[in-house]
This record gives structure tokens, sequence and C-alpha cells, in this order.
């Protein structure tokens, strides 16, 4: 999938036994040796001697998986779905529509530009796109991690450094904790407050322990924690944007900035990890571009013209265009359909809530049955779409058209009231048309609900009781989803709903998602084969009314928050499938969102001076394993 929605994906870990790498009499005498020669290594002598006793000493550990052991051996050559020996140079450009006001990718202020987080910044771990979330040493060569995994030990590789040749030190791993935790974006605040200690343990290594809600995945996300420059940064101006040129420990540096027009990284030659197992074959291109636009159709043209040289599409019209350039039928450009095998996520238009009147969920059912996918698909698409019926579609973690369970119905029993009898029972279905346009059993379903909800149609308006118009606006941020939404919008103003469909710039858009200023947007969440901590920032109670959350309908359900809940304690597979499908139930029942639809395959249209990896990932195309056929 590459730099485009890859979630913090999750797959839980079993108690197997590995291999020791280092005697526990070796590391005691490593502790006896620095604390008398008082070692600076690492976060300095001071830290280390002052920290609280460590635990007993557990088994040094190449990798960590969510569920069972990782696949690949201790000493993997590469990654299997890279070519070890692609060849370095040339360089590619990316398009993004929007804009951006900062490289500092870890605040609520300001929006970032693309690449930051994964061509500057590493984290501890770095992990396989063939698993569902394994984990293997990137700036840690090793973990240490108990059964119950109440606490991880990360063993710093000493060879790590940043760009400008300082080593990377647990100082700098304690300071990023400390300041993403208080001052990250919201999900890094949830993520990384699951650590209530951080502690020096010995020269170059650093343990965090947990809290004790049985959250499994905190250690690996802790593992993809960024680590910053603690040299590079002051704590006390943390949250402010800044425009100048980041330092960090990755496989590329920032070479030029055009403040919302572009960003330029180029390959570092003397970068620390290039000969490391995860990162051979990876990183292949000298100069990796991205160019800004604030309209997704000259984007396009930009492709067409070969500014951008490589485009995923969604956009079935421009898709079909794209497949008809002449650089296709010239060989110049190339046109490629990946397989991915995770589930689609959830793209729908999402009521806000939080806002009258989609507070009453009828009337959130009443909108949904009113939504003509058939229709929209047929004539808006070619036909290319599948309707998104879960959260997980795609899966095995999708709830729709299986029953419960009994471990789904154990979890969900204290919450019947909430789940719907007929998603319980895997009967349950979105409303379905014949795609001549009409809908009329659908429309009249919908009336039907409006009026339970005391809405009447009195000369041509859709009133309340209390004599308001059913009225509200759609967010758009492109003219695609504006086309979408204005053929869906005719058929509500018909039946005396004012409905007004507004486009914004992107700018804008981001500004008012952050505080939720919305009554219906589009929206898209992208899934994985484990999810996990991400879903509180999506769905939690708790997350509701925090700026910049992911959670744009404000989902405030038990239900929800018990299900995460469960997902995240789940010690085998059995019992993580069932909480998810659990989950999906709970979602599903609440009517937060008209669900859309997905693509079978990732699309995606190249310029032929591209060569793709030997295959897709687990996750689909990855262009970081992707090369240049251009020197």
């Amino acid at each position: 999938m590459g730099k485009w929605g890859i979630s913090l994906w999750a797959e839980r870990s079993g108690a197997r036994r590995f291999e020791l790498s280092f005697g526990s009499w070796a590391r005691v005498g490593l502790l006896l040796v620095a604390l008398v020669a008082g070692s600076a290594l690492g976060g300095g002598a001071t830290a280390w001697a002052q920290s609280a006793p460590i635990s007993p000493l557990t088994e040094t550990i190449h990798g960590i998986a969510m569920h069972g052991a990782p696949a690949l051996p201790r000493d993997f050559p590469h990654l299997p779905y890279v070519n070890p020996d692609a060849p370095k140079g040339g360089r590619i450009v990316l398009g993004q529509h929007g804009t951006f006001d900062s490289l500092t990718p870890f605040i609520i202020r300001g929006v970032a530009a693309a690449g930051l987080r994964d061509y500057v910044f590493e984290s501890l771990l770095g992990r396989s796109l063939d698993e569902p979330f394994s984990l293997y040493g990137l700036l840690a060569r090793s973990i240490e991690v108990p059964p119950d995994r109440s606490y991880i030990v990360f063993h710093l590789d000493p060879r790590a450094r940043f760009s400008d040749g300082r080593p990377v030190t647990t100082d700098d791993v304690i300071f990023s904790w400390e300041q993403l935790k208080e001052k990250g974006l919201p999900y890094m605040r949830a993520h990384y407050r699951t650590a209530i200690k951080a502690t020096v343990v010995q020269p170059g290594s650093v343990r965090f322990d947990f809290d004790t809600h049985g959250n499994r995945e905190a250690p690996l996300l802790l593992g993809l924690m960024p680590i910053l420059p603690k040299h590079r940064f002051d704590a006390a101006t943390f949250e402010q944007t800044s425009l100048e040129p980041p330092i960090g420990s990755g496989p590329y540096s920032v070479a030029a900035v055009d403040a919302g027009r572009s960003i330029t990284y180029r390959r570092n030659p003397d970068w620390w990890g290039r000969d490391l197992p995860i990162n051979r074959g990876r990183y292949n291109f000298d100069e990796v571009r991205y160019d800004y636009f604030r309209d997704a159709a000259v984007l396009f043209e930009a492709f067409k013209s070969g500014q951008i040289t490589l485009r995923p599409e969604e956009e079935p019209a421009r898709w079909a265009e794209g497949t008809a350039l002449p650089a296709v039928a010239e060989g110049r450009a190339k046109i490629a359909e990946f397989d991915i095998s995770v589930p689609a996520g959830m793209a729908a238009l999402a009521f806000n809530t939080r806002r009258w009147p989609f507070t009453d969920a009828r009337v959130r059912q009443a909108l949904t049955a009113m939504f003509d996918f058939e229709w929209i698909n047929r004539n808006l698409y070619h036909g290319s779409f599948t309707r998104t019926q879960s959260y997980f579609e795609r899966s095995a973690l999708a709830s729709t058209g299986r029953p419960a369970d009994a471990r789904e119905r154990a979890l969900l029993a204290p919450y019947a009231a909430l789940i719907k009898p007929e998603v319980l029972e895997g009967t349950w279905r979105l409303p379905e048309s014949d795609g001549s346009g009409h809908n009329r059993e659908n429309l009249a379903r919908g009336v039907a609900l409006l009026k339970a909800a005391g809405f009447s149609l009195q000369r041509g308006r859709m009133l309340a009781s209390d004599g308001r118009q059913l009225a509200f606006e759609i967010l758009a941020s492109s003219r695609a989803q504006e086309r979408l939404m204005l053929t869906y919008t005719e058929t509500l103003r018909r039946l005396g709903i004012d409905v007004r469909v507004r486009q914004v710039d992107s700018s804008q858009y981001q500004e008012r998602l952050k505080t939720f200023d919305f009554d219906m947007i589009q929206a898209n969440w992208p899934a994985s084969l484990s999810p996990g901590n991400e879903q509180i920032n999506r769905w939690g109670s708790q997350s509701a009314d925090h700026d910049r959350s992911l959670n744009y309908p404000g989902v405030k359900n038990p239900a929800v928050d018990a299900m995460i809940e469960a997902l995240l304690k789940a010690e085998a597979r059995e019992e993580f499938d069932a909480a998810v499908r659990a989950l999906d139930r709970a979602l599903i029942s609440g009517d937060y969102v008209i669900p859309l639809f997905h693509l079978k395959k990732q699309w995606v249209a190249y310029w032929a001076n591209l060569q793709p990896a030997p295959r897709p990932t687990l996750y689909g195309f990855n262009v970081d394993t992707w090369w240049s056929l251009e020197r």
C-alpha cells in the first residue's frame, strides 16, 4: 500500500520461547562494569544509576508479533517481498491533494508535509508488510518482553545515528516518549500513555512498564514510536509548527521545501541503517518528491503530463480515462491492478451525531435507506464498486452474513439493547434497489422512519414537530466528492429535505475536521487484519470530543467501548476475532455512517521509468520497494 493509509495493524503474540542472545551472567557483568565505570553510553550514567530495580531478566528476541511468533527467523536476510539487489538511483514524484504548512508531523497544529514520518523519522522497530502485525529490529537491535507483556526492553543498535552524525541514545527515546504522550497527536497520546514508566536499565537499553489493564498491543505500538533527536527539539516549543528541515535517523533528509507546494527528500548516502535486513532492497530512489495540488483534477492532469510519475487511483472515471491515454498505448506509462489481502475498511458519509438532526438514529436510518447505491454505482462509477457492508469488509473479521457465535454473544449480552437483532443474527444488509433510479420502496421506508422521528411533509418541506425543517450541510473536499453528494441530495430535496453541499479548499476542510465543525462528511477509515488501539481514536467515547481525533461521527457507545477493550485484552486469536466481529456489530447497530463502496483491487498508474517490486505485500503495493530504471 506504500504511503497511502497504512494504519496500526495488529496480531497478537503467544508465549513462545526464543533463543537467548546474551546469557544472564553476561548481562549482570555488564551492569557491574558500567556501574563501576560510570559509563555515559546511551542515556547517561546518572539516569542509569538512579533507575528503578530491573525486573527478572527475560530472553532477548529479534522481533514480536501480536499473535504467535514472527514469521521471519533471527537471521533473515531481507523482507520476502523486496528485490535485495534493487539498484539505487533516479527519482519518483508523487502527488498530494491539498497543501501543507509544517514540517512537524507529530503535533495538532498545522498540516504536515507528506513523507516526513516515513522517510526522516525512524522507530525502534520496523514492520513486515507480509504479516498482519509483526515487528523486527530497527533502531532497537533486539527486545525483551515477558509473556504477559507488562513491560518491554529495547536494546538500541549502537550503530544508530541521526543524519547529523549524533548517536541515537536512550535519552532520545525517553524524550520522544515524554513529549509525544503529552503533546503529540491524539492517537499518539492515547498509545504512549499506556506506558507509565521509562527506565534506563543498562547502557543503551531502556525499559517501558505498562499499566495493568491488559493492553497486549501496547509494546508493539511503543515499538513504532518515532524517535526524535533530543538535541534538536526544545520541549518548551515542541507544539509549535516549523518549516525548518528536521533531523532524523531515517533513509532520507529534507533537501528542498516550497511551502504548501512541494517537498523533496534526498537519500542519505551515509544512512546508518542501509544494510539492516529489514531495509535491504528498500528506499531505492535517490530522490522522492511530493507535489501538492489544490484540485484533484489538476493532479490527474499532472500525471498525464509526466509531472507526477506514480498515482494510485480510486476514481473509476479517471481510471478509465487513464487506461486510454496515448502514453499507455505507446508503453511510456503503465497501469496495474494489485491484489490486496487486508480488509477494505469503511468509506462512508459520516453523520455528526453531536448535532441535530443526527442525534436521532431514526433520521440516520432514513437517510441511509434513501442512498441509492445501485443507481449511483452504475451511472457515476461504471459499475466498478462493491457496496461496503462491514467495517472490516473483505475479511473473516466482518460480522455480516453470519450469526454471532457464542463468544460474540457473551461479549454483547450486557449491551443487548444496543445491538439490532438482525445484526446479531447475521441477516442485516444495507437497503438495495433495482438500479433504475426510482428506489420507491426504500424512499417509502425512509419517509416512514422520519415520520416515526416526528417529521412530516408539509407544503413541500420536511418539518419536525417544532417546525424546524430537516436541513443539514455536507462538506466536500474535492469535485469527486461533490459530484457524489449532489447526486444523493437531489433525491433528498424532492422529499422536502434542505441539503446543501459545500466544497471548501483543503486547508479549510482540514481545519473544520479538527474541531468537528460539520454536519456530514465523506470519510475513510482503513482497516487491518488485526485492529487495535487505533479503534479508540476512531470510535471510543473518550475520543469523541477530542480535537483531531478520527471519531468524526462522535460515537459514544458503551458497547463499542467494551468491544474495543475486549479486543485489546484478547490473548487467543479466537477471542480476538470474536471481539472484532462484536465491535463490527455494535458499530453497524449504531447507524453512525452511510457506508459507501470499495474496489476489489488496488489501481496504480505509473510511468515506465519505474519498476515495481517482485510482488505486492499483504497490504498491496509498497512504493518503498520500487526502483528507477534510469540513472
